[in-house]
């Protein structure tokens, strides 16, 4: 079936299929959260991108395999309810961004550095610091050498523009140079951008509104 990233609260999972990586996203708890399970197809191994909520939901979409490691992509608290229950299940190690590590309750077992690596199987992940919605706000790319990258950018960046900086000129400013500059300068339009909530887009789709963000400030 093909890949939409059209996912609801309560509903099931939608799977996109690479050549080397399974991306199943589901949508949990009151916010709508978006979660990634990310599956290696050469071993195996899983990692899960925010545990924000439903613990019993990530566990079953998990299944006996469990995973390696979680990746918590900010501090905010829609992000990580889960993650106590489902690192206490697992075994799982714990990954976020330096500066946003002591946000989370649950402790970060590997800190990430701008630029840094975070491997699953034989697939490779490169984290980029974008700065604003959070101090430390971390977006995962994977570039797929079958195909267009593929990024995964928290609350950074979604369908129609950055985050949210809470009216905060210079957290705009830093965000929105953080992702032109880490992320619209670095990959293609094919770029696949899967956020935090709600729909998937793509780096071309957004790219022509980039003045406009900057313009209207938000």
């Amino acid at each position: 079936m093909t890949y939409s990233g059209t996912v609801k609260v309560g509903g099931p999972a939608d799977v996109h299929e690479l050549t080397d990586l399974m991306i199943s996203k589901v949508a949990v708890g009151p916010m709508n959260n978006n979660a990634y399970l990310l599956r290696c197809r050469a071993t195996g191994e899983q990692l899960l991108i925010d545990a924000a909520a439903e613990a019993g939901t990530l566990l079953r979409l998990i299944g006996d395999d469990g995973i390696a490691s979680v990746v918590t992509t900010h501090r905010h608290g829609d992000h990580w309810q889960a993650l106590g229950e489902v690192v206490a299940a697992t075994g799982a190690r714990t990954y976020a961004g330096r500066y946003d590590a002591e946000g989370i309750p649950v402790p970060t077992d590997e800190p990430v550095e701008d630029g840094g690596t975070i491997r699953v199987g034989r697939v490779r992940l490169t984290a980029r610091h974008l700065t604003g919605h959070t101090p430390g706000s971390v977006a995962l790319v994977y570039d797929d050498p079958h195909g267009a990258p593929h990024v995964f950018t928290g609350d950074c960046l979604f369908p129609g523009g950055v985050g949210n900086t809470h009216e905060d000129p210079a957290a705009f400013a830093s965000l929105i140079h953080d992702v032109e500059t880490k992320l619209f300068d670095c990959l293609p339009d094919e770029t696949w951008v899967y956020p935090g909530h709600g729909h998937d887009t793509t780096l071309g789709a957004e790219r022509p509104h980039l003045p406009e963000w900057r313009e209207r400030g938000w």
